[in-house]
């Protein structure tokens, strides 16, 4: 988990879950195969935790240390348990057709007064600890043995002994404003409460607002969460682009299919990627027809027939050729609407076209509206930003918003 060939998502799955029993969690943490540090972290979360899981560690070789770093930290012994020893030698023979290997009894060793959970799905078992008022569970790797596992044999315990506590969030998608607008607009409201906690996260033009509300039932934290999030909407109006979860090329998908319209795209400094973006969703082709990427002034001209003197007299990059580029995407594939797109994605620039100009048109039956934009960052950033807002241009297109 400290490489990067692989993803954390037992984590995600176990929030879930503890989520759904109004559990929050507080924090997470990835260690390497080092006992003693593995043993460091349970004593601190021990204290301050009551629910502590372990995933992993639980497997035959001499990397696998959790059992070892859980007995450390608890200051409990190990005791080998033959009876498990035997199922795993048993699974080995009946399923995998083969003798067991003498390090697999490794995995026959308990924390002292740990309860066994079984595992069906594989040969290491679970342990669930109770220690200082908090339990502990130490839980296999492999996601499909943890989910298994922790559904059939800890959620039944959770269960009796967690408080009942209702959790909800609220997402908040928002688009057209940086992070430090966005918070500097919402943090009035916001910080006025403890409950529920916000978080604000950004990535490529898109800005999330998470809105966690903990109640004892679901109606009170709804009641809750209307109460911060209605005037945290009014201040955004209609920068606020999902109140669901979608992200924008599903929602400008949905308003397409909604107008029983189609759209097409011409591209330059971002190589498709808008278009990319356009088909992400299932069933993208009821909206959307083609495009083309004309990365040359000479395909801008022979494939959407943009005048070589608009070029000659504005430049490739230039509010005019952005707008020929949308003019003639939407001619030669008669879709409703056609989005063009054209910039200086970097290294280079020049004094009256820097490193982030960009102009984004957007043609429908009623002419062609252009915006432009100096976006900031390296070049794929830029074209990030740049397929992002081409499209909320044609979001506030279809809602007829400027």
């Amino acid at each position: 988990m400290l490489t990067a060939q692989r993803v954390d998502t037992n984590s995600l799955y176990l929030t879930g879950e503890l989520n759904g029993l109004g559990v929050e969690v507080v924090a997470k943490y990835v260690i390497g195969d080092n006992r003693e540090r593995v043993a460091d972290a349970i004593r601190r979360a021990v204290s301050r935790s009551a629910i502590v899981i372990l995933s992993g560690g639980l497997g035959p070789t001499e990397d696998d240390v959790t059992r070892d770093a859980v007995a450390l930290a608890l200051d409990r012994k190990l005791v080998f348990n033959s009876e498990i020893a035997e199922a795993i030698e048993r699974r080995f023979v009946q399923i995998m057709k083969r003798p067991m290997a003498e390090v697999n009894r490794r995995q026959a060793f308990v924390v002292e007064g740990a309860d066994v959970l079984p595992n069906d799905r594989g040969t290491a078992p679970g342990q669930w600890l109770e220690e200082s008022g908090a339990v502990l569970m130490l839980l296999p790797g492999p996601p499909h043995e943890l989910s298994a596992m922790f559904e059939r044999h800890c959620l039944p315990r959770l269960v009796r002994i967690v408080p009942k506590l209702a959790i909800r969030t609220l997402l908040l998608r928002v688009t057209g404003m940086s992070e430090s607008d966005l918070d500097q607009t919402i943090a009035p409201v916001y910080t006025r409460y403890e409950n529920p906690v916000t978080t604000i996260l950004a990535a490529g033009g898109d800005l999330q607002v998470h809105l966690r509300a903990r109640c004892a039932t679901l109606a009170e934290a709804d009641v809750l969460l209307a109460e911060v999030a209605g005037p945290i909407e009014l201040l955004l109006g209609d920068r606020i682009y999902s109140r669901n979860g979608d992200p924008l090329d599903v929602v400008v998908g949905g308003l397409l299919r909604q107008a029983h319209s189609t759209v097409s795209v011409a591209e330059s400094c971002t190589g498709g990627l808008l278009g990319e973006r356009l088909t992400a969703a299932p069933g993208s082709s009821d909206y959307f027809v083609g495009g083309f990427i004309t990365y040359s002034n000479e395909l801008k001209v022979e494939l959407l027939g943009v005048p070589p003197e608009t070029i000659a007299e504005f430049g490739a990059v230039s509010r005019q050729t952005a707008e020929a580029m949308a003019l003639g995407a939407r001619k030669r594939t008669g879709s409703t609407y056609a989005v063009a797109i054209t910039g200086v994605a970097g290294p280079t620039g020049t004094e009256a076209k820097p490193v982030g100009t960009v102009f984004v048109a957007v043609a429908d039956a009623a002419g062609a509206h252009v915006a432009h934009r100096r976006l900031p960052g390296d070049r794929a950033r830029i074209r990030a930003f740049t397929a992002q807002m081409a499209l909320d241009v044609l979001r506030r297109r279809l809602i007829g918003k400027p």
